[in-house]
């Protein structure tokens, strides 16, 4: 089913403009696709191209829901390639999970570059802190006797003798993890790895992936990198990270939650610490100010990191964490920052160690020293800054809280965001002259119209189309529902999911993802089942098991006896056409726990303005969790398999029916 607002034309009329009809030509059913072997037309991805066209052809934004099977990835990367050459407007390709990024790079982008017979380049855009800078690492190699112990030198020879083969020098293709110390002493800066300082006959990795990225067609990023370059519009409010570039948003469901975190601030007790460890660390007696020698500044980064503990000792111990993990801090809660404030001279410490960096700075004649000492003290100064801001909470619309975390939650951090970016995003994204499209199978919350999501990012106004899956699911798909299941709080709801797992799993014979909301229920429910799983002689994989996730997935697919048992990760990102996956079985509706102060600072935003925040918000964030899980199962036409809820509420309660007007008609038994 196709569903086309307003400001599109119906699927039965051409596109307006002349680039738009030649992309609707060459996905047509006799277009140059068709000469791909195994090529299938479908009308879904003509319409999504020729819409994509026209939004790069008149310069305006675009926001598309395309089903599972659509194949929106061609639909939008071979008119952004052809606008791209002809222009000279660069193409941003942002994605959520590096599965999509490896897709595009491996797959797509060679077979857009087939058809067009022509050559462009593309190259994926990485953060530069995941490249090594060979000028660091030579400068950390000479001076390692100040800067590191004898424990972690054969790890740098290690590094040095990978880096004088790789061709990549990324995190990606080191054969090891690194200790994340001795890695943030080599890796690229912003103001020590510099066309200056790293030339180009240095070979510097970063340079040279920045150098590529200056001549490529199309650049394929993640949402987090993209947002951590985004900087404010400028005058002519075209570019976004280049020039008149534009940017196709693909798993555009998560650019908010993205967002968030990238628009707001955070500091933590570990990274503060690992700040000041680089210049100077009382337990080995190495860093910068000991290779410099400047031991006024020595004496004052060792008093400053029992203060750091202290500051957030105090802090945390005036604070009840909810679940364990965060504190919000409200305006009424003054006294909270004010006996952490009172007890503390954190600032005043980060500010003297930073003028007396900033002095030994001045003060080294040798310029990668003196690099490496100006980097760390501008590190240090906004640390302060941010550290007086959230003491201050002045920033309007931002809520702000305490978290803890670490193997054994002995860290802290602090952390502000805004409340609200829609308005935010609206400004940074769909400007005027500009083109953002953002795309996903799941952006509708069960009606015709995207007017949820497109509140959310703020692009209220920005044309959407709808565009349903060429999937046949009333054959390819079956929904089972149990109305015999405990509510998730009743006595003898564990008990209850490890005999309907067991059922259903016997009837897949294995072959299973089982998605879980609880990491503590998903291994409450494991350790039950443990013998059931033996005496089938299946393979239980359990997410926090010692596996990756790229790796759980591998085991899966190559061993058919195999159940996953996976949370929040698993329910999105995950594409596993063939009979390795044959039932998806959803142990609980997705709702969001409101504990996390910023959820909790939404809802309450949202009461205030006179809106329901369960109706507004807790529903459709559900309804579109629970579409990407089960948008697991059906990856291809002639896939098969089972979609179980073992929550019962789907059919007890009102909402029930919200949740199943959105999934797609198929064949429903209840139990």
């Amino acid at each position: 089913m196709i569903s086309i607002n307003e400001e599109f034309h119906p699927p039965s009329s051409p596109p307006q403009g002349e680039f738009a009809r030649e992309i609707a030509e060459i996905f047509g059913p006799k277009g140059s696709l068709s000469a791909i072997s195994g090529f299938e037309w479908r009308p879904e991805q003509q319409r999504m191209a020729a819409s994509v066209a026209e939004a790069l052809e008149r310069r305006t934004h675009l926001v598309v829901e395309a089903g599972t099977g659509v194949g929106k990835s061609l639909a939008y990367l071979l008119p952004s390639v052809l606008h791209a050459r002809r222009t000279g407007r660069k193409a941003l390709i942002s994605t959520h999970t590096i599965n999509l990024q490896e897709q595009l790079l491996y797959k797509d982008i060679p077979l857009v570059r087939g058809l067009l017979a022509e050559e462009f380049e593309a190259v994926l855009l990485k953060g530069r802190q995941n490249y090594v800078c060979p000028t660091r690492l030579s400068r950390a190699a000479h001076h390692g006797g100040d800067l590191f112990t004898a424990e972690e030198r054969p790890e740098l020879e290690r590094i040095r003798e990978w880096a004088a083969t790789t061709s990549d020098g990324s995190l990606s293709d080191l054969p090891f993890e690194p200790n994340p110390q001795l890695w943030a002493q080599i890796c690229s800066e912003q103001h020590l790895c510099t066309p200056k300082t790293c030339g180009r006959d240095s070979g510097c990795f970063y340079q040279s992936a920045r150098r590529r990225a200056q001549s490529a067609q199309v650049l394929v990023l993640n949402h987090t990198l993209f947002f951590t370059l985004l900087g404010d519009p400028d005058d002519e409010g075209l570019g976004y990270l280049f020039p008149d570039d534009f940017v196709i948003f693909d798993e555009a469901h998560t650019v908010e939650q993205v967002a968030s975190r990238h628009l707001g601030f955070s500091l933590s007790q570990y990274g503060l610490r690992q700040s000041i460890q680089r210049l100077y660390n009382p337990r080995t007696r190495k860093g910068l100010l000991q290779q410099a020698r400047h031991t006024e500044a020595i004496s004052t980064a060792a008093d400053l990191l029992p203060e750091i503990d202290r500051f957030f000792d105090s802090l945390a111990g005036a604070c009840t964490f909810k679940q364990g993990r965060e504190c919000r801090i409200r305006e009424d809660q003054s006294a909270v920052l004010a006996e952490a404030v009172a007890n503390s001279t954190l600032s005043q410490g980060l500010a003297r160690l930073a003028e007396s960096a900033g002095s030994a700075a001045s003060k080294t004649e040798e310029e990668g020293l003196k690099g490496e000492l100006t980097e760390v003290t501008s590190r240090l100064r906004t640390a302060r800054a941010g550290l007086n801001d959230f003491l201050s909470q002045n920033e309007p619309g931002h809520v702000y809280w305490v978290e803890r975390g670490g193997k054994s939650s002995t860290w802290h951090s602090l952390h502000a965001a805004p409340v609200a970016v829609a308005p935010l995003l609206g400004r940074l994204l769909f400007r005027d002259g500009g083109t953002a499209v953002m795309t996903s199978a799941t952006l509708s919350v069960g009606s015709e119209e995207l007017g949820y999501f497109k509140g959310r990012v703020g692009g209220e106004e920005v044309p959407s189309l709808q565009l349903g899956s060429p999937f046949d699911y009333q054959r390819q798909m079956k929904l089972h529902l149990v109305r015999k299941m405990p509510e998730p709080r009743d006595a003898g709801y564990e008990e209850a999911l490890a005999k309907w797992i067991e059922h259903f799993t016997t009837e897949s014979k294995a072959r299973a993802f089982v998605l879980f909301t609880s990491y503590k229920t998903m291994q409450a429910v494991a350790a039950r089942m443990e013998g059931f799983f033996t005496k089938k002689k299946w393979n239980l994989i359990i997410q926090g098991g010692g596996l990756s996730r790229s790796r759980m997935l591998e085991t899966f697919r190559e061993e058919s006896g195999s159940v996953l048992f996976g949370t929040d990760s698993f329910w999105t990102g995950v594409d596993l056409p063939g009979e390795a996956l044959s039932s998806v079985i959803i142990t609980r509706l997705p709702f969001i726990t409101p504990d996390h102060p910023l959820t909790e600072a939404k809802l309450e935003e949202i009461e205030s303005s006179g809106g329901d925040p369960f109706r507004d918000y807790s529903l459709p964030e559900a309804i579109l969790k629970l579409r990407q899980g089960i948008g697991r199962l059906i990856r291809s036409g002639s896939d098969t398999g089972s979609i179980v809820i073992l929550d019962s509420r789907i059919l007890s309660k009102y909402y029930g029916k919200a949740f199943l007007r959105a999934l797609p008609e198929c064949p429903v038994e209840i139990l």
